[in-house]
């Protein structure tokens, strides 16, 4: 046998454990504060504050489940480049009908991918914010599906988020279930005939929990709602925490509402997410909407921001302004990194730009918050 031969075993065995996954991180559970104001760490008490990113897409567009298959290596750089970034929690939405074969029967590959996302989470420590029900190209929602009753609809998202739950119950990594990201109870007499609000480019936001209002308070059908999926989870996971991200114009005032008036459903999830996107020169209208959520007496999380409609300086400031109500900021990430982006060549890169920029400069100091 040749001197090569005697090390190949050696080689082999080099090789393997350099390709192996690397040990979890040492993740403890989240939970609320004792002062019911924000969040903490279950073992260390330590106080933790969400500071992250949406990686909701690539750049080309294609949600995860279009991709999380046969790219999985795009996956696991985009949750090291985000740990790497600062980042210590991940917004990750999931589409209905990637994960339902009908309305009673999961697909469980999609729950076996789900669950190696969240071993992927554990090891990289990043916490996941698990957002559901989405439907946001509308070319992949079943259309036995929208054929639904409203009743036979939330039926289906029950059983959605059942499994959701049974898969994810026994993980540190989960933050939290959201249960839909910005649902709408319908507000005028006339019935709707579409579940999906108006486009973002070729996506859609915006879902509706029903056709039509039939009469009904809207508080009391998006409250209706939210307690039916909360049973849901519960059957599998008392542990983890739940809420629903909530469009800026959910507050019970004039003019254009969602019918999930914080107040009205704040008994039933364990802290408010809210969207919100401050508009130039209106930094101080986009802190009074963030009090205005805060007053229920729950944590907030700011579930979506960005360079939107606003440039970076107004975004940090709103950032800072808001930090007396808020107990979290999460942006968006779409896998690239500033060093990836420069020099930006289009208005989106410099908008994307200047919002990591802008996270890599706040990091130490939020992080650091978090730490004390």
């Amino acid at each position: 046998m040749s001197p090569l031969s005697k090390t190949l075993p050696l080689i082999t065995l080099l090789t393997c454990l350099l390709a192996a996954p690397g040990p979890a991180a040492d993740l403890e559970w989240v939970k609320i504060s004792a002062d019911g104001k924000g969040f903490s760490l279950a073992e260390s008490g330590k106080p933790f504050i969400p500071w992250g990113f949406n990686y909701d897409h690539e750049g080309d567009g294609k949600l995860l489940e279009d991709y999380w298959d046969e790219q999985w290596p795009t996956v696991e750089s985009a949750f090291e480049e985000m740990k790497e970034l600062g980042a210590n929690f991940v917004r990750i939405h999931l589409q209905f009908g990637r994960f339902m074969e009908s309305p009673t029967d999961p697909r469980q590959d999609s729950l076996d991918q789900l669950a190696r996302l969240v071993k992927l989470a554990e090891r990289t420590g990043l916490y996941l914010d698990l957002t559901g029900l989405g439907c946001y190209h509308k070319q992949d929602v079943p259309p036995w599906y929208d054929e639904l009753s409203e009743e036979d609809r939330w039926s289906a998202q029950a059983v959605f988020w059942e499994a959701v739950a049974k898969t994810c119950a026994n993980s540190p990594a989960i933050f939290c279930y959201d249960l839909m990201n910005e649902p709408v109870v319908p507000g005028g007499d006339k019935k709707r005939d579409d579940w999906l609000g108006p486009g973002f480019g070729d996506k859609h936001f915006v879902q509706f929990i029903g056709l039509e209002r039939r009469g009904r308070d809207r508080s009391d059908v998006a409250r209706d709602w939210i307690r039916n999926l909360v049973q849901a989870i519960r059957k599998h996971d008392q542990r983890h925490l739940i809420t629903v991200g909530l469009v800026p114009w959910s507050l019970d005032r004039p003019g254009m509402t969602s019918g999930f008036v914080p107040e009205r459903i704040a008994d039933d999830l364990d802290f408010i997410a809210m969207h919100i996107y401050p508009e130039k020169a209106k930094v101080d209208e986009a802190i009074e909407t963030v009090k205005g959520f805060a007053a229920v007496g729950k944590p907030v999380v700011i579930e979506e921001t960005f360079v939107l409609k606003c440039g970076a300086d107004e975004l940090e400031e709103f950032i800072d302004r808001s930090r007396p109500w808020a107990s979290g900021w999460i942006g968006f990430y779409w896998g690239k990194t500033p060093e990836e982006i420069r020099p930006a060549k289009t208005i989106p890169e410099a908008m994307t730009l200047s919002w990591l920029e802008l996270f890599q400069r706040k990091t130490e100091r939020i992080l650091r918050t978090s730490d004390e």
